[in-house]
């Protein structure tokens, strides 16, 4: 679609056009919003084989990330309060004012707040709603403060650790509120994080036990070091790592996976979901992945590595639904987002 710079316009045509389309994307954005919503309330992104709705909107709908997370939390507060859609529609209400509301509205309220907020901007509903919901008072507080601006970048003597002068309680609160992972350039990347005094007194004592293996006391390598036993303590206690394994039996029809067959799904399936969707396109989820059954327990599935695979708790819950429906086996609920499939177990090693 070819879109023409309206150079030709008057500026009386200019802003009635404007006007025009900014009615027309509020009634678009409301209409964007009821549809995401009933997409959401049917869950089509799992079928299309994305975990979330969010991957969903980002991937397929090309939204940015924030775009994404605005618009998928006003529609599921729309599905709720459903005057929201033609607020919006109207303009009475935005997206950033609805975010706003979402967390205080209830049956009872709904009709006091939103004819409060309407027509007001993001920072007028924020003073309006402190009036329905006071926070208390900040308790006083005597520190002490630093004496030099903070450094722009990490201290390198410290590896990115601030002085002991420097409290958590003095670090702006952008810094304070947000970790930061930022690539800097390929295969280097910024991060930065607000630690406690524990965690900061644990860095370095492990920069002094690993003086004779990293002299420098390079943070950098000493983090790396200590997620890399983590990750093999880890693999260890969730998914039956080992350098010498050993023979593992599982008594026919138990619902227990061998120590042998999550390794081998482990290493198989690369540590992802591997469920496809008819298009081809895999999940690749790596958070909150299960061990599920292809052919269920509950019918007789064996515990074997050609009948078990990764999935990620919203698809492994998504396929009991299919096999089960929605309700799930008899005694049984499943639902999106839950653990409580028949046909799963979880990563962890017995």
């Amino acid at each position: 679609m070819k879109i023409e710079i309206p150079s030709h316009l008057s500026d009386h045509d200019l802003v009635a056009q404007v006007k025009s389309l900014a009615q027309c994307e509020r009634e678009a954005t409301a209409s964007f919003v009821s549809h995401l919503g009933e997409l959401d309330s049917r869950h089509v992104y799992l079928a299309a084989g994305f975990s979330s709705l969010f991957g969903y909107c980002c991937e397929v709908l090309h939204l940015s990330e924030p775009a994404a997370y605005n618009r998928i939390e006003v529609a599921r507060t729309a599905r709720t309060f459903p005057v929201i859609l033609s607020m919006l529609a109207e303009g009475s209400l935005s997206l950033a004012t609805v975010r706003l509301l979402a967390a205080k509205l209830t049956a009872e309220n709904q009709a006091v707040l939103l004819a409060a907020a309407a027509g007001k901007s993001k920072r007028q509903v924020e003073e309006m709603l402190v009036h329905y919901f006071p926070r208390p008072d900040v308790p006083s507080a005597v520190r002490k403060l630093p004496t030099a601006k903070l450094p722009t970048a990490p201290a390198v003597e410290l590896g990115g650790i601030l002085p002991s002068s420097v409290t958590s309680s003095s670090v702006p609160p952008d810094q304070a509120r947000r970790p930061v992972v930022r690539p800097l350039a390929p295969e280097r990347y910024e991060v930065r994080f607000t630690a406690s005094a524990d965690t900061r007194e644990k860095l370095r004592l492990a920069q002094d036990l690993l003086r004779h293996a990293i002299p420098t006391g390079d943070l950098a390598e000493v983090i790396d070091r200590a997620l890399t036993t983590l990750l093999e303590d880890l693999a260890r206690k969730k998914l039956a790592a080992t350098k010498r394994p050993r023979a593992s039996r599982t008594a026919p029809g138990s619902r227990d996976i061998p120590a042998k067959v999550r390794r081998a799904v482990w290493v198989r399936d690369g540590g992802v979901c591997a469920f496809v969707s008819k298009s081809g396109r895999r999940c690749r989820e790596r958070g909150f992945v299960e061990l599920h059954h292809v052919d269920p327990h509950g019918v007789g599935g064996e515990a074997t590595a050609e009948n078990i695979r990764l999935l990620c708790r919203a698809h492994n819950a998504y396929e009991s639904e299919l096999f089960y429906g929605r309700a799930g086996p008899p005694g049984r609920r499943t639902l999106p987002g839950k653990s409580a499939s028949p046909s799963s177990s979880s990563v962890n090693a017995k």
